[in-house]
């Protein structure tokens, strides 16, 4: 049985209000989130005063903490109207701040506010981590290029809390430092801008004096003069983390959180990896290990969003070439987003937000608790009114027929195409047993 004490924080992201209530009902113990200043992700819907108030309530009522972030870069001008934001912040009880800037550390502090320090300011030792404890941070979020076991030694060294991340988008440049948007789109990386100009496939010149090396499989030869390759590449974009094999090290080395990227990703992501990674540690706590088919079932459930090929990166050792990602070797298995459980009506039918078109013959499955599914095989559709129908459309809220096990604010996703004829098998899923509660009994 593994000891309570290692037993680590799942931190979830908040990129907006609708995105914290499904991360705190699908089991984060944390949120972080950004008001609409000072943070780092503006593509992210980010929160207004009252959401903050709204959202930091709705998360606490569920026994979830709050993170704030205010890690962008700041100049002289951006300081105006801090002071009260961390007022209003320390008022509504949010947990703590996310912070790299040290004037705003000296800001938090004289407000007193507990202080996380962003991976943006490249933690990545114990010396480091010494200073950024004298400076008054209680954990640090260590940079990317850190291993787990290295989190470890610095956790031991400096006696603080320690997050890594687990799971999401891997950044190519140092710790997040990167200004090629500031280039390609006038948009600031390090001042919440990123337009993940990296992200883009881009035509490959690459010139080598003569003999340096043999063309590779990516680049045609141009010219035997100066050997020029070219061809078309994803080489700066990373792979996505995928960390969840590695969990047992994360409680060996005692790690306090692990931290799954994506603010500015949709709400049935931020269902699906908290799912996955609350019933993954849940487990580890429980028994001490996860079986392989339990692996080979989470494994799964993170290959059905919409992602990039997988890589642990750095976690265990530096990450390599093979880290890079290519387009080439993704397939698409990802399950479409097919809407949200709005309500339960008396007579047992099931309002349904619907976020893709829905038609008699798909087949749905419902994002429950724990590692249980909930397959819909659909039969009937009715609109609002009451009339039957043969698809939905987007953006429209349908009824469908009531099943046991659905409850208000589960999200619903559709089974892909390929798969969908599998018909009945969906309804005899690996069931893990784990009877860890979804928190939304009442409308949200």
């Amino acid at each position: 049985m593994v000891a309570r004490t290692h037993y680590p924080e799942l931190l979830a992201p908040a990129g907006s209000l609708e995105k914290l209530r499904i991360a705190t009902l699908y089991g984060a113990d944390a949120v972080y989130l950004s008001g609409q200043n000072f943070g780092l992700r503006q593509a992210a819907d980010n929160f207004s005063l009252e959401e903050l108030e709204e959202g930091i309530d709705f998360a606490h009522r569920h026994g979830t903490k709050t993170y704030l972030t205010l890690n962008s870069f700041f100049h002289n001008r951006d300081f105006k109207g801090m002071e009260s934001f961390l007022q209003f912040l320390k008022f509504h009880k949010a947990d703590a701040l996310i912070i790299s800037d040290l004037g705003a550390l000296s800001l938090a502090k004289k407000v007193g506010l507990p202080v996380h320090l962003s991976t943006q300011a490249s933690c990545l030792n114990s010396e480091s981590g010494k200073f950024w404890h004298r400076a008054g941070v209680e954990r640090l979020i260590l940079g990317r290029e850190v291993s787990i076991a290295e989190a470890g030694a610095i956790k031991k060294s400096t006696g603080l809390e320690v997050e890594l991340f687990i799971h999401g988008s891997m950044c190519m440049s140092y710790s997040g430092h990167c200004v090629i948007s500031n280039f390609t789109s006038g948009r600031d990386s390090n001042r919440g801008g990123c337009a993940h100009s990296c992200r883009f496939e881009y035509n490959l010149k690459v010139e080598e004096e003569i003999g340096s090396r043999e063309p590779d499989s990516q680049c045609s030869s141009q010219s035997n003069a100066g050997e020029q390759f070219q061809g078309r590449s994803y080489f700066m974009s990373s792979k996505d983390l995928n960390g969840i094999d590695l969990l047992p090290q994360f409680i060996e080395h005692k790690i306090d959180s692990l931290k799954i990227e994506g603010r500015n990703k949709g709400p049935l992501y931020a269902a699906t990896v908290t799912k996955v990674y609350r019933y993954a540690i849940d487990q580890m706590a429980k028994n001490g290990k996860l079986s392989i088919e339990e692996l080979t079932v989470l494994q799964s459930e993170l290959g059905k969003m919409s992602h990039r090929d997988y890589t642990p990166a750095s976690l265990v050792q530096k990450a390599g070439e093979d880290s890079i990602y290519d387009k080439r070797e993704s397939e698409d298995n990802r399950y479409p987003f097919a809407g949200t459980v709005l309500a339960i009506m008396e007579n047992k039918s099931v309002l349904l937000e619907v976020k893709t078109a829905i038609e008699d013959g798909d087949v749905l499955e419902v994002l429950q608790e724990g590692g249980n599914f909930l397959t819909l095989n659909v039969r009937e559709i009715y609109n609002i009114l009451g009339e039957r129908i043969k698809r939905s459309r987007p953006s429209s809220v349908i009824r469908l027929p009531f099943v046991d096990g659905l409850k208000i604010g589960q999200l619903v996703r559709k089974v892909n195409q390929s798969e969908a004829n599998l018909g009945s098998l969906y309804g005899e899923r690996t069931n893990m047993g784990l009877d860890a509660p979804f928190k939304g009994e009442s409308v949200i």
